[in-house]
């Protein structure tokens, strides 16, 4: 018999309406749908992941803390953006580097459910100075293990407009060392998301991000 599925195709239902309801009296008045299509099933996830995410590197953290574990709150920090919109209209969770001071910012794994922008990414987002500094060395250096470790993924995230400092724009590698993200991704589809191998796709999708998470992990003298 196959395993149930996590997710019932209701979440992206709920996330949609979120979106175009986005109040504190429509999702009060909606939090029971919340609790049973996402949070709850994000936290089931999450406690089985913890259980298989060895196949990955034994040094990722799946935390099924219903606070401050590998489930990001849906609730969005306005304080400094225009946009005052309370709620979060997708799913995220992070499976950080358990030797990483930055649980958010060092390397890790990423699940973004979102209706149909699914997908696993991995890699290292907005490093905090010393680490960027320490990966665009290791690029710099370490050319052919770098485009080893890349090969096939698409990078994305914020780039600099102008060779950061110490590199000539002349650089072979000039364009990777532009960037200040170094994140690659795998899309997932709602019904991949919502089906009985769930689990086996998010994990097939983060082992292509295996050579990228490892070389990164390296660069900022991390084990993998």
């Amino acid at each position: 018999m196959p395993a149930p599925a996590y997710f019932h195709p209701r979440l992206f239902r709920f996330l949609a309406e979120l979106r175009r309801n986005n109040r504190w009296p429509w999702f009060l008045k909606h939090k029971e749908e919340y609790e049973e299509f996402a949070r709850q099933p994000s936290l089931r996830f999450i406690a089985d992941l913890g259980l298989r995410l060895g196949e990955i590197s034994p040094w990722l953290v799946a935390d099924p803390k219903p606070v401050g574990g590998s489930l990001f709150r849906i609730y969005r920090d306005v304080r400094f953006s225009k946009d005052k919109r309370p709620y979060k209209w997708h799913i995220g969770m992070q499976f950080r580097h358990a030797s990483s001071s930055e649980s958010v910012h060092g390397p890790g794994l990423y699940l973004h459910l979102e209706p149909k922008e699914c997908f696993v990414a991995g890699g290292v987002w907005h490093p905090d100075p010393r680490s960027l500094a320490r990966i665009r060395d290791a690029i710099a250096w370490r050319q052919d293990e770098w485009q080893k470790a890349r090969r096939g993924l698409e990078l994305g995230g914020e780039t600099l407009s102008r060779p950061p400092r110490g590199y000539c724009d002349d650089h072979p590698m000039i364009e990777d060392l532009k960037r200040k993200d170094f994140v690659a991704s795998v899309d997932l589809s709602d019904k991949q998301v919502c089906g009985a191998r769930f689990m086996t796709e998010f994990l097939q999708g983060a082992r292509k991000m295996v050579p990228l998470l490892s070389f990164l992990s390296e660069a900022e003298k991390l084990r993998f």
